[in-house]
């Protein structure tokens, strides 16, 4: 192999939804924090945590003990703002774990919450954990609705209200400037640095193919992350400004999507003086707010032609197809871990699957037997005999099915089971990033095993009955 090739792993594929032509995509644009910049999570999302903490312990509540514990949470999870709980669904909507403050709901009272309940993220009952920047919100509701519980805190009157002082906080603690003044002053504990990243937009460039920088993210901030992360990796003589033909801060997406809001010229270096502009984007300018529209019209491309790459499901993916159409790109950095527990189960998945396939095969047969006996005017021993049999065998089967199938609802979160998947199907999130990102990885570095040429396809799609007509033959 050319020393010049990176090796391919399975957990830094590029995962297709709807086939794309990478050839045909003339510029990308990228979003900065948790997409080209990836945090330590559990550092970044403490800090947040108890820069909130504190904020509401100036309300007046009494927060001290609570503890930020990153590992009892996932993306993908629901806040259920009537109930208080948090909830993992399926692609349909159909909650199959549900979770009161801090305590995990059991069969029954799950059923007694949600069995005539769909979770609809249109509703304002329902919101999503679309990014990781949700991890410290998940962890202060958790605690603060057993608070709440055992003493109302003041102020609140309902698990709604009690979210949006939740989210009062954290929008503080991120926009006071106390929050990431702490970041930039310890790059190192925060930042996870990933020595492909300038290589892969220099490809890209090679290519031709024209990069921004679209971010939420202040000036001040981003220069500083940016210069940290990748400035090191950069040959001598150029500075990550060079990788990028236009840089926007302070874009305040979504709404950049899907408004036709002015922008400005960044004028000096402390962002403190900004100049309206007027007219197409010039290459090498940092600007400030500014619209989608204004992208299209000075780069003189299609919606077809544009990518967009984000970790942000609904700000970044959801909106710029669906208002846009611009291809889209979703980075979800959770996926590395999971499919690397995957592929350690493998084996066990594989036994899992014959054992299942053998339950099917029993059930089906103790079925019949039943109807059997049901439809006999007089009692048939025999066949009673080989239900008792059939039913042994299934009981024994799911003793044998049981470990392999706890197993594999841990992978990759021990309470809430991979990102994925909601129990036997595809989860909310899924089905989300099946609708809105055309191709999904978990991170940007990833496109440099695929080249700015690859032509990435989508997987032919499944039905419940191709396992049918694979088992017989009769499948592709």
């Amino acid at each position: 192999m050319n020393p010049d090739e990176p090796t391919f792993r399975a957990d830094r594929g590029v995962f297709c939804n709807r086939t794309l032509n990478l050839r045909s995509v003339r510029a990308i644009g990228f979003d900065m924090d948790y997409t080209l910049i990836h945090y330590h999570t559990d550092e970044w999302e403490r800090a947040a945590f108890e820069h909130a903490r504190q904020i509401l312990a100036e309300r007046g509540w009494a927060v001290a003990d609570l503890e930020f514990d990153p590992t009892r949470f996932s993306l993908g999870l629901v806040f259920d703002l009537d109930l208080g709980n948090l909830v993992k669904a399926t692609r349909f909507g159909y909650v199959v774990r549900a979770q009161h403050g801090n305590t995990m709901l059991d069969f029954e009272e799950q059923r007694a919450s949600y069995q005539t309940t769909v979770v609809e993220l249109a509703e304002d009952r329902f919101t999503f954990m679309n990014t990781l920047f949700e991890i410290s919100r998940a962890s202060l509701w958790a605690q603060l609705v057993d608070l709440h519980d055992r003493s109302p805190l003041a102020g609140i009157r309902s698990y709604a209200s009690l979210y949006r002082a939740i989210d009062d906080a954290l929008n503080e603690s991120h926009t006071a400037g106390a929050l990431k003044a702490e970041i930039v002053n310890d790059p190192v504990r925060f930042v996870q640095l990933d020595p492909m990243i300038v290589e892969t937009l220099h490809d890209q460039r090679l290519a031709g193919k024209q990069l921004l920088l679209i971010t939420n993210s202040d000036w001040a901030y981003t220069k500083k992350m940016m210069a940290y992360a990748f400035d090191r990796f950069c040959v001598d003589g150029t500075t990550w400004r060079d990788l990028f033909d236009v840089v926007i801060v302070s874009a305040n997406k979504p709404r950049f999507f899907s408004h036709t809001d002015p922008i400005y010229t960044v004028v000096d270096e402390d962002e403190s003086l900004l100049k309206p502009h007027l007219g197409p984007l010039a290459v090498g300018h940092v600007y400030f707010g500014g619209n989608a529209r204004l992208i299209e019209d000075s780069l003189s491309h299609s919606s077809s032609q544009l990518l967009y790459v984000g970790d942000h499901l609904f700000g970044d993916v959801h909106v710029t197809k669906d208002v846009l159409r611009w291809r889209t790109a979703l980075i979800a950095r959770e996926l590395e871990a999971e499919i690397v527990a995957a592929a350690e189960f493998a084996a066990d998945a594989d036994t899992l699957g014959k054992l299942m396939a053998e339950k099917v095969a029993i059930d089906r047969r103790q079925a019949q037997l039943r109807m059997v006996r049901e439809r006999s005017a007089r009692s048939d021993e025999g066949r009673a005999a080989e239900l008792d049999e059939v039913t042994a065998d299934a009981m024994a089967l799911d003793r044998r099915i049981s470990p392999l199938a706890q197993r594999a609802a841990q992978l990759g979160n021990d309470v809430w089971g991979p990102l994925m998947r909601a129990g036997n199907d595809k989860s909310l999130f899924a089905r989300q990033v099946e609708k809105y990102a055309d191709v999904y990885t978990s991170r940007v570095s990833n496109l440099r095993f695929e080249t700015p040429y690859a032509y990435l396809r989508a997987a032919r799609g499944s039905l419940p009955h191709d396992a049918v007509l694979d088992r017989r033959g009769g499948g592709h």
